[in-house]
């Protein structure tokens, strides 16, 4: 077994005992969340950490190479006692000024063993002053005199008996509290208290091995100020993430549209929604680095900033007509972002359409190529409002003659809806001077009229 054993000096402040756990309230605590990364079995013991991390040594390359993490290159930012041992008693003796790292345990001083300090004025009286001395006396008169729990220490101490401590366990809910050194009368001002927090929820959510989706940020109001006592601020994200640095772009940005009816004096943050991360393997090449933000990251920034109504995402629906095909949602509420997806769907149009202008030469009458509808192309652009074009001979201008490069493709729907209901061929035609364009006929007005007869037609979308 390999405990190593970890005690903040008197001076050291709960603000100063780990940079990621820098708000805890108990200085014991956050030294005890900053070793689970090292080992799971943590526990408090007599007013230190103790860990026992035999289990844990190959993970981190071995004894020597957990000890340097430990010690020297991870180690916290307020000063901490360092001690290591066969057991957890001694580890913790040897945290004693009166003891050195490698005292034997035998030499250990009998005021280092807990169980032992209710004893040390007859133990001394007897000349028994360290470990060795006490093991040494028979253990029936030890039982008689002082007890079965200073003999079961002794036990303990010397590995004779197991060491069944409870192991210090993160809370479910992530939940801490912090007070201001200075009242703070604007929002803004509240994100330097606020990244505390949110370091200290970062490593509880390393520790899970979880991601946020959704917490709350509220703050105590001074009692003395007729107002409300209370404020609060609900911070989602639209994918479970531990980015702190995220976080608190995305928390300022909100913050910045908060006004404080009164100053605050408390911070809390709590945590409302979290998910379990998926894990990520090693590749044996080094992947490509990517830059800057994902893209999750920049919309709910922008949403936050701008508005969530002003960051829009489309979403296809199931409906023919083309004013019909689509409808914009905020982009946090999307489930899937379908750009790259219409981006291969454009680019596999484009080609159909070269093979459509090769097959119909600008010579050739201006009469239309019958094609199957899934092979048919919908425009880049739709106008708001569809434009009524003249005819001549009854056949469409748009800045000089349309020339018919496939259709029809013809649309009837939205039947339901009087007022919307849809009875239209739709054609590709292409312009002298504005390329190609997406042009339709519509029959609603002439019931029975046959598909080359004459009617109103009317251009709805422009090719880029």
């Amino acid at each position: 077994m390999h405990w190593i054993a970890l005690q903040p000096l008197p001076e050291a402040s709960p603000a100063s005992v780990s940079a990621p756990a820098d708000t805890v309230s108990d200085p014991l605590v956050a030294l005890g969340w900053w070793a689970l990364q090292y080992s799971p079995k943590v526990a408090q013991v007599e007013g230190a950490v103790v860990l026992e991390v035999s289990a844990s040594e190959r993970l981190w390359g071995g004894a020597a190479a957990l000890c340097r993490h430990i010690y020297k290159e991870k180690k916290p930012v307020a000063q901490v006692r360092y001690a290591r041992g066969a057991t957890s008693l001694v580890a913790i003796a040897r945290l004693n000024p009166a003891a050195t790292a490698r005292m034997p345990p035998d030499e250990l001083p009998l005021h280092t063993l807990l169980a032992a300090g209710p004893h040390l004025d007859t133990l001394e009286k007897i000349g028994c002053t360290q470990w060795g001395q006490l093991r040494a006396l028979p253990r029936g008169g030890v039982v008689r005199r002082f007890g079965a729990p200073l003999l079961d220490a002794l036990d303990r101490a010397y590995g004779l008996k197991p060491e069944v401590y409870p192991w210090l366990m993160l809370p479910d809910v992530f939940e801490a509290q912090l007070e201001l050194s200075s009242q703070v009368e604007t929002a803004p001002a509240l994100l330097f208290g606020a990244s505390r927090l949110l370091k200290q929820l970062q490593l509880w959510l390393q520790l899970r091995h979880r991601g946020v989706l959704a917490l709350a940020l509220k703050w105590t109001l001074d009692a003395r100020r007729n107002t409300a006592t209370q404020g609060e601020l609900i911070l989602r994200t639209a994918e479970p993430t531990g980015d702190i640095t995220h976080l608190q772009r995305l928390l300022a940005e909100h913050l910045g549209h908060v006004t404080l009816p009164a100053p605050v004096m408390y911070l809390h943050l709590r945590s409302l929604e979290t998910q379990a991360l998926p894990g990520q393997s090693e590749s044996l090449l080094p992947d490509a680095q990517i830059k800057g933000d994902s893209l999750h990251h920049l919309l709910e920034r922008l949403s936050a900033r701008l508005g969530v109504q002003e960051v829009l995402q489309y979403q296809a629906q199931a409906d023919h007509r083309p004013e019909h095909m689509q409808c914009w949602s905020p982009a946090l509420d999307a489930t899937q972002l379908i750009a790259a997806c219409a981006v291969v769907t454009r680019a596999g149009g484009l080609k159909s359409l070269k093979a459509i202008q090769t097959s119909n030469p600008r010579g050739k009458p201006p009469s239309a190529q019958v094609l199957p509808s899934e092979a048919f192309l919908h425009p880049t652009w739709l106008l708001t409002t569809p434009l009524k074009l003249a005819l001549r001979d009854q056949q469409p201008l748009y800045h000089g003659p349309l020339t018919l490069v496939a259709g029809p493709h013809r649309v009837e729907s939205g039947w339901w809806v009087h007022s919307e209901s849809a009875l239209r061929d739709y054609f590709l035609a292409r312009s002298e001077h504005m390329g190609l364009l997406w042009i339709y006929r519509d029959r609603k007005s002439e019931p029975g009229a046959e598909a080359h007869a004459a009617g109103e037609w009317y251009l709805q979308g422009v090719f880029a």
